[in-house]
């Protein structure tokens, strides 16, 4: 294995597994840490974890045991990849996952850097923006579990960090990789060892994938990873072809963003629709066992969400306890997956990191071949045994992904 890769939750390792094989490496995603060795053949792995939203001294344990694991397959280099939202509250994990990697591997600069202008995320001046808003006015803000209210990714790795924190600036990153290396060695000189670098359009990832070469650790989304396999002297190649799957496909949403929520109310339009409340689930009013049955019952592509506004997840929450919401959705989304997949379903969507996570760890899925990508940073994934799947971030994909994503599992669509 040349590159090994950590990820904080499945969608996100998911969009970096396809980054990876879409650059010709061959690209396995694990779910959680394995307990035997990588095939031999395998180049880049991708260990996701579930450790976006719980506390940073046990996602630091976590991050560790899947860097031995990645470090005994002989990697090269270690990615530590987040959200592209750099989804972390001031008492969370990505500065303190990032700091003890890199005190792990004895790492001098750490490139962070979440951006993917591909897919609306570009850091200027070290501001992160989704699209032509800040990240703090983009929806990000209102997020159940990580809000976002601050744009300046310097001012929240500082919170989260026990060092200074480094910048490269746009104009160093338009001047190349020889540039952008060059300001890296001199921010660590100065004894910065997280550096946030920015990034303006794809062009720029590549040349910071270049200025990558050789440092022990990188941090960032899916997209900082684009230039990396060059580095191996790999280019890209065709990917083997994708045969879906038969059955029913259900779709299982637990994002509240802005986008899943435009997702959710154009499939509403033409499909059955069963939403999921809070109070049904605390009141027994819904079980996992009556939601598989409706949708095993019902036609075409049954959607089960409980994404709401953020005025309705706040009441909730004030209701019920922040963790305790969260965990009860979790619980019912990845029992709903169970029941439905034992009974012949065999496409399965998901949107949302908490429930992608939640569903790949209730089907004890823990290897996943990368397939077609469906939205940019989406991928198609086999579970094995006749199961297909996509994990989708909240923010990701167009307003028809459901319709498009069932389509491509089922084979229909190339």
């Amino acid at each position: 294995m040349l590159l090994g890769c950590i990820g904080d939750d499945f969608t996100g390792s998911s969009d970096l597994a396809n980054t990876l094989a879409k650059g010709g490496m061959r690209t396995v995603q694990y779910s959680g840490v394995p307990d035997h060795p990588a095939d031999a053949d395998v180049q880049a792995g991708v260990v996701a974890l579930k450790t976006r939203s719980i506390p940073a001294a046990d996602a630091v344990a976590q991050s560790l045991k899947a860097l031995d694991w990645l470090r005994a397959q002989g990697c090269e280099q270690i990615y530590f990849k987040y959200c592209s939202t750099f989804d972390s509250t001031a008492q969370g994990n990505i500065g303190p996952v990032a700091e003890a990697l890199a005190d792990a591997l004895d790492a001098r600069a750490v490139i962070v850097c979440p951006a993917f202008p591909g897919t609306g995320r570009s850091i200027y001046q070290g501001h992160l923006f989704v699209n032509d808003v800040l990240l703090n006015e983009s929806g990000m803000q209102n997020h159940p579990l990580t809000p976002m209210t601050d744009p300046d990714i310097r001012r929240v790795l500082q919170a989260q960090s026990t060092g200074p924190v480094g910048h490269v600036g746009a104009a160093t990153v338009l001047s190349g990789a020889s540039a952008i290396r060059a300001r890296l060695d001199q921010e660590a000189d100065d004894g910065k060892r997280l550096i946030v670098v920015d990034a303006l359009q794809d062009a720029d990832l590549i040349e910071i994938g270049r200025a990558a070469k050789g440092l022990k650790l990188v941090t960032g989304g899916s997209g900082a990873a684009l230039g990396l396999p060059a580095n191996f002297d790999i280019t890209a190649h065709d990917r083997a072809p994708w045969a879906g799957a038969n059955g029913k496909c259900v779709i299982l949403s637990g994002s509240c963003s802005i986008a899943t929520r435009g997702q959710i109310a154009h499939h509403k339009t033409s499909h059955p629709s069963l939403e999921v409340s809070a109070d049904m689930l605390f009141g027994a009013e819904i079980t996992a066992q009556s939601a598989a049955d409706w949708a095993m019952r019902s036609e075409g592509l049954p959607l089960i969400y409980s994404s709401a506004d953020p005025d309705r997840v706040v009441a909730a929450q004030d209701k019920y306890g922040r963790e305790e919401s969260a965990e009860k959705f979790e619980q019912f989304f990845a029992e709903v997956a169970r029941i439905v997949t034992a009974n012949g379903v065999g496409k399965l969507l998901t949107a949302g990191g908490e429930t992608s996570g939640a569903v790949v760890e209730g089907l004890a899925l823990t290897q996943l071949e990368i397939g077609p990508e469906i939205d940019p940073g989406v991928p198609a994934l086999r579970a094995g045994g006749g199961l297909v799947l996509a994990l989708k971030s909240g923010n990701f994909g167009s307003v028809d992904y459901f319709e498009k994503a069932a389509r491509i599992l089922d084979g229909t669509s190339p």
